[in-house]
């Protein structure tokens, strides 16, 4: 297996750990070696058990130490193309895109573009006065509209057939009642921004709020340019596989993206306070608790837990019944506002590939985990745990 480890400091890329070395030489570069050959044992005891025993063909990671980045290769891209993973290898982010939605979402807020005390009727005049119109954008946000579904029927494939399943739709319970995770709900939240910001939500997404976090070679569509470093997902048979566009993909799974510019976006999160002003309030304001849900509050598009958190309470939190069922939700008056000792995670996952992001800002670290197979979410949970608790504390 194929094991690549690069370093760097900010916006300053390293080049391979062995050049950093031979280049500098200094006791300064020597101890930076010598902390990236202690991270890259670190992860690699958790990481390579993980792929093994899931037959994951190639797996990126990242992990962030008081704005030291480290990056860890594993594998192939393409087993057909023998494509190396590096840093630039696209992966699909699933789920994980959610939290991009949701940053979209909080940054039209910001801006004056919506609130999310709105309800989908202001946007859409068809769906006044229906159930779903009883339901304010931060509802759906938080999947706590009230039962919306995890997918949508298979017949909603087209813009008018989702607006007619928005108007007949009966919730199982009133807004902010109960939680129940829902691609059509984030997604419509995400569609009722691009119509607040007065464009497509796609354009919205890579023409101004990829660039304004710094994110160079993150897409919803992958662009020709770019395809050499897409790679190829593998289902349960082993076979290449690519996600399959439906109503809401963009919104809901659709990004694509590398530990390079993952990092990054996980390093705005830790510190916020670097960005431009509306862009920071806006990540700042995905940092906001609404509802609690058994041992997790649920932001904007983060899912939240006092740090430090136990790996059976990570695991609860991220268990299937989460992602499957519905859940009682006891919204948090007022909202909880950001504390920085708090894990902030999100999973995410195609037919082929599996992601896994998680950072507290109060320590100063963050992990990326980027694989071109679905393994279990508790393998996930598991490595990115004992990664993190061996980084606590190292921050200066």
């Amino acid at each position: 297996m194929k094991r690549e480890i690069k370093v760097e400091s900010g916006a300053v890329t390293a080049a391979l750990l062995s050049f950093t070395v031979a280049a500098f030489g200094s006791s300064g570069h020597a101890l930076a070696a010598s902390e990236a050959d202690r991270i890259a044992a670190i992860v690699d005891k958790a990481i390579e058990p993980a792929m093994k025993e899931h037959g994951v063909p190639g797996m990126a990671v990242a992990v962030t130490i008081d704005g030291r980045r480290y990056f860890r290769n594993y594998g192939l891209a393409s087993k057909e193309g023998n494509m190396p993973v590096t840093e630039d290898t696209l992966f699909e982010l699933g789920s994980v895109s959610k939290t991009f939605t949701a940053t979209l979402g909080a940054y039209a807020q910001v801006t004056g573009k919506l609130s999310l005390e709105d309800h989908a009727g202001k946007y859409i005049p068809e769906l006044e006065g229906s159930a779903i119109d009883k339901a304010t954008l931060l509802h759906l946000a938080t999947y706590t509209a009230g039962g919306l579904p995890l997918q949508f029927p298979d017949e909603v494939g087209t813009d008018k057939q989702m607006r007619a399943y928005f108007k007949r739709w009966k919730p199982a319970a009133a807004p902010g009642e109960q939680r129940r995770y829902s691609n059509p709900s984030i997604g419509f939240f995400g569609h009722i921004t691009g119509i607040a910001m007065g464009r497509d939500f796609r354009e919205a997404m890579e023409g101004e709020l990829f660039p304004k976090l710094g994110l160079s070679h993150s897409y919803i569509t992958v662009p020709s340019a770019a395809m050499k470093d897409y790679a190829w997902g593998h289902n349960k048979a082993g076979k290449p596989v690519r996600v399959n566009p439906g109503m809401f993909a963009a919104e809901a799974y659709g990004v694509k993206s590398s530990t390079s510019d993952m990092v990054r976006f996980v390093e705005a999160n830790i510190e916020p306070g670097k960005l431009d002003g509306a862009v920071a309030q806006a990540v700042e304001g995905t940092h906001v608790g609404y509802f609690r849900v058994g041992e997790m509050v649920q932001g904007l598009g983060w899912e939240q837990y006092p740090y430090p958190v136990t790996l059976e309470r990570l695991l609860a939190g991220n268990a299937q019944t989460m992602a499957m069922d519905a859940h009682a939700a006891k919204a948090l008056t007022p909202p909880q506002q950001p504390v920085p000792a708090t894990l902030y995670n999100k999973t995410g996952s195609t037919g082929g590939f599996g992601a896994y992001v998680a950072f507290v800002p109060e320590e100063k670290i963050g992990i990326v985990m980027l694989a071109n197979r679905n393994l279990p979410i508790p393998a996930r949970i598991k490595a990115a745990h004992a990664i993190l608790e061996q980084l606590a504390g190292q921050t200066e």
